[in-house]
């Protein structure tokens, strides 16, 4: 008889495939079935990774398309999310794919609507309490601490006793009821062994237990081994869980896209790592602004798409398994104005179209010319649409010579520089 396989379906990407992590035999050892779209295949340009997916995972994969009313409920829940600006048309397809997957498995009752919902657990019916029970809890509520631990022990009533007015007999035999009930109420002898042994059992200054020495080194446990490895990286994670065939999953989605990532989190749908591990957690960044305090998930902005000033930071934040954003922010964060107030030159007519030559406008010594303020400058939309056109640099060239040496170096992860720089003031007259 075939054992189970844990998953029965996932729906795959193209960066699993590109990057053959995790790699198809891990995943058919683990899963029944293999789901990819057309889009998909269709954006692998490179023919040597074109020619490697054809001859290696599409022999095992199973080609469908999404209805449109997954798509739908996808794109309307990656707006409310705001992933949907950065998550491109096959994105949208692979997750709605994977939700067509699910509804058709388990239906729509683990899954959420809008963000942040609260899904409802099935209870389980409590067991039905015996009659004798439910006398013995209520006779032993009605009876007082001292009963419970003593029921044998009757307690003398001495709340009438008034020493002011009774004789002296009197009050020798009310001191001798209370030494008794007070004896009566005292610790068992068979307790007392107890706490001895436990006092002697605790160690002495000079009984003190050594640490053991065993030749190795006392730093062993923190390197990272081959042996260990997958347990470090699920550390870092924090958020991958074994999948065993006692818990199978249904319907999971391998992707390296963190928009859908948060998308799958966020509507409660199985995301699957390269250790084809269940993630719960998951941890990623963000554009904050810190003068409005909007936030966008498009990492190539450098401005802030509601107030326009180039005051994004980039923010840590993670979503959980109930599909929660959460945004990790720094407790003492100041802002650092230095470099934000200075004079700018005075403009120069044909400075903006690049009619008037070099050396003209811009201050002394130039360093105005191009100045970049706002996104609709036309110095900055010049500047993006070159670097679109630009050919990509292939690191692989035999001319090619890295910023260091060439000293084109003003540009920070080859986009336009905002600014004057921090360090405008400073400037010798």
């Amino acid at each position: 008889m075939e054992a189970t396989k844990p998953i029965h379906t996932v729906v795959l990407d193209a960066g699993p495939m590109l990057k053959n992590d995790p790699p198809i035999s891990s995943l058919l050892a683990k899963t029944e079935r293999l789901v990819s779209l057309p889009a998909v295949i269709s954006e692998i340009k490179d023919a040597n990774a074109r020619a490697r997916v054809e001859t290696t995972w599409i022999p095992f994969l199973e080609i469908l398309s999404p209805n449109a009313q997954s798509i739908e409920l996808v794109t309307d829940f990656a707006r409310k999310t705001g992933d949907l600006v950065v998550l491109s048309r096959t994105d949208v397809e692979v997750l709605a794919l994977t939700l067509q997957l699910e509804e058709q498995k388990n239906g729509m009752s683990n899954i959420r609507s809008i963000p942040g919902q609260q899904l409802r657990k099935k209870i389980s019916p409590r067991s039905p309490q015996r009659d004798g029970d439910e006398t013995q809890s209520t006779t032993t509520d009605n009876k007082s601490p001292q009963q419970l631990s003593h029921p044998n022990i009757e307690t003398p009533d001495i709340s009438s006793l008034d020493v002011g007015e009774i004789n002296s007999q009197e009050h020798d035999e009310a001191i001798n009821d209370l030494s008794e009930a007070t004896d009566a109420l005292q610790v068992s002898g068979n307790s007392i062994p107890q706490y001895a042994q436990i006092e002697d059992s605790k160690p002495t200054r000079s009984q003190s237990p050594q640490p053991e020495t065993d030749g190795s080194d006392s730093d062993s446990g923190g390197w990272i081994t081959p042996a260990n490895i997958q347990k470090h990286q699920a550390q870092d994670q924090n958020a991958a869980i074994p999948i065993s065939a006692a818990k199978p999953i249904d319907v999971a989605c391998i992707t390296s896209d963190f928009a859908m990532q948060n998308v799958l989190l966020s509507m409660n749908l199985n995301l699957l790592n390269a250790s084809i591990q269940r993630v719960r957690n998951l941890k990623t960044y963000v554009l904050r602004c810190h003068a409005c305090f909007e936030k966008t998930k498009d990492m190539k902005k450098q401005f802030c798409p509601r107030c326009g000033k180039p005051t994004l930071t980039r923010v840590s934040c993670s979503t959980n398994s109930r599909g929660e954003f959460k945004m990790h922010l720094k407790k003492n964060m100041q802002w650092n104005h230095r470099g934000d107030r200075y004079s700018i030159p005075k403009p120069i007519s044909g400075s903006a179209n690049g009619k008037v030559g070099q050396g003209k406008g811009g201050g002394k010594g130039g360093w105005g010319q191009d100045l970049i303020l706002a996104e609709d400058q036309k110095e900055y939309l010049r500047a993006t649409g070159g670097n679109a056109r630009r050919k990509e640099t292939d690191l692989m060239d035999q001319d090619y010579l890295p910023s260091i040496l060439t000293g084109d170096r003003g540009r920070a992860g080859g986009r336009p520089k905002v600014g004057a720089g921090r360090n405008i003031n400073s400037r010798k007259r």
